[in-house]
């Protein structure tokens, strides 16, 4: 117990707590009130103190990202913290677990025969119980079929052919990844789904949150949803980040510095060095667990990396908003990112923070690779990296599911660098791990029994997923190390919790 509160406050000494707001208060000459228009009472009017003339010109007022959006999508000037707001939604998306339940308020609420409000704008994707014989989970799907047929849903990613997911050239796999790789996420934009990591979208710089069935039905038939705006939190991530840190490391040493609790309905915005130099894959690491923290939606502003991101991804037209420099924020953290070690979080909480280093002791049974946090290309190319430069196979099973098509496609064909032209694909079959499975969420959360890798006995499995509660991968009892793709590769190596320093440095 001494050594994990010592380590504890070692890793919050990287961080600087600014509890003030991080920038000064609008100008107080920025907000005048009018004056009330009177009746004459008086033939004579008491004297008055001699006035300048009004200022003139329009009064802005300064707002940060989440609010801007928020204040375009409602068609208003200026908004502030806490105030609610009828937004027009740029994008919706559901999946097979929560279609068939918005599907049927859609239904009940505006009637059988009830058009969605805009064919182009509604983005259906299964991917999370579909490797499985589960006739409750097959027939989600059908119901999402038959729905986008009546519909003429243009963004419909179907699945017939289970046996062999490539038979199926419309199937992505796991929606938050699918939507950036079909240019569904743009700048400035407004998008909701029914999960809770939709959030995944924020790192393009729009505003993208979890909603559930009841109001997605609502959306679907009017297109608008009431949200309420929530104050920003700003993390300043700088310095160079280490080798043996990837955004996971990043995300969990956040939520393990401010709790599960510590962002309730507040966008956590990320910026800084660090921030920049960070691929759009790692970004959407980051904003994909900020409602481990109880986040609204995590953003990180658009640039030039964000663009190139999106050439030839999608032809709708964007615009990028940034926080005004005399934006209020609810608090600052900072980052002094090369300071900072790899961690995981250990059972049976996101924010159960520990150094990796201090868990090496905790042998394992299992690693996963996986899901729409850690199973996206950059994840398997930084786990190959580590089977590269250890030379050796892997101690326990090592279950690897590419988050989509793509993804699953580029760890067939795409050289690991160093490698000498080896494939993730080779370098994960050297090493003696399991071979890549179809793309979906998989074991993630649990699922029907027969999901691929789901823990169905109580066992001990270090993962690049993002909740750790018990039975979420399956069996209440198992015990879920939340790790990046590093950590993760590292344990497979040794069969213990491992930090990849042992392998990268």
């Amino acid at each position: 117990m001494a050594a994990s509160v010592s380590a504890a406050a070692k890793a919050s000494a990287a961080f600087a707590h600014k509890k003030e707001l991080a920038a000064p208060a609008p100008a107080p000459t920025q907000h005048r009130a009018r004056s009330k228009p009177c009746r004459v009472r008086a033939v004579a009017s008491p004297a008055r103190a001699p006035r300048a003339p009004a200022s003139t010109g329009s009064v802005k007022t300064a707002m940060t990202m989440t609010e801007k959006i928020l204040a375009r999508a409602s068609e208003r000037a200026g908004l502030e913290p806490g105030e609610n707001v009828w937004v027009d939604v740029d994008v919706l998306m559901t999946h097979d677990v929560c279609g068939p339940g918005t599907i049927g308020i859609f239904k009940k609420e505006f009637g059988e025969d009830a058009k969605v409000w805009d064919r182009e704008k509604v983005v259906i994707i299964p991917d999370h119980y579909i490797f499985t014989s589960d006739e409750r989970a097959n027939r989600n799907v059908d119901i999402l079929r038959d729905f986008c047929m009546e519909q003429n849903i243009k963004y419909f990613y179907d699945i017939k052919d289970l046996s062999n997911f490539k038979a199926n050239p419309d199937y992505k796999g796991v929606c938050h990844v699918a939507l950036a790789q079909e240019g569904h996420c743009r700048p400035g934009e407004v998008l909701l789904g029914t999960d809770s990591h939709t959030c995944n979208a924020g790192a393009f710089g729009q505003f993208a949150t979890g909603i559930g069935n009841t109001d997605a039905g609502f959306v679907l038939g009017t297109g608008k949803a009431l949200l309420k705006v929530p104050p920003t939190i700003r993390f300043v991530l700088d310095g160079e980040m280490p080798p043996y840190l990837l955004a996971k490391d990043l995300i969990l040493h956040i939520i393990g510095e401010i709790s599960v609790s510590g962002a309730t309905y507040k966008s956590m915005e990320f910026v800084g060095s660090t921030v920049e130099s960070l691929n759009m894959e790692e970004r959407m690491t980051l904003c994909n667990m900020v409602i481990e923290a109880g986040g609204k939606n995590g953003v990180v502003p658009a640039d030039e990396t964000t663009f190139k991101y999106l050439e030839g991804k999608t032809s709708v037209d964007y615009e990028p908003v940034y926080s005004d420099a005399q934006a209020r924020f609810f608090s600052d953290y900072r980052f002094d990112v090369s300071k900072l070690e790899p961690v995981v979080a250990k059972p049976h909480s996101p924010d159960n923070r520990a150094l990796a280093r201090e868990c090496k002791d905790v042998k394992i049974d299992r690693v996963y690779i996986g899901s729409c946090t850690g199973g996206k290309t950059e994840d398997f190319l930084a786990a190959a990296k580590v089977f590269l430069a250890s030379g050796k196979k892997v101690k326990v099973p090592t279950f690897l599911v590419p988050a989509t098509q793509k993804v699953w496609m580029d760890v067939y064909s795409l050289p690991v660098p160093g490698s000498g032209g080896k494939t993730c694909s080779q370098i994960f079959e050297e090493a003696g791990c399991d071979t890549p499975a179809s793309p979906s969420c998989g074991a993630c959360l649990g699922g029907p029994r027969d999901t691929y890798a789901r823990m169905n006995e109580p066992m001990v499995c270090v993962s690049t997923t993002n909740r750790n509660f018990p039975g979420r991968m399956g069996h209440k009892e198992g015990q879920i190390y939340l790790a990046s793709p590093y950590t993760a590769a590292a344990s497979a190596l040794t069969g213990y919790v491992t930090d990849p320093r042992d392998f990268l440095m």
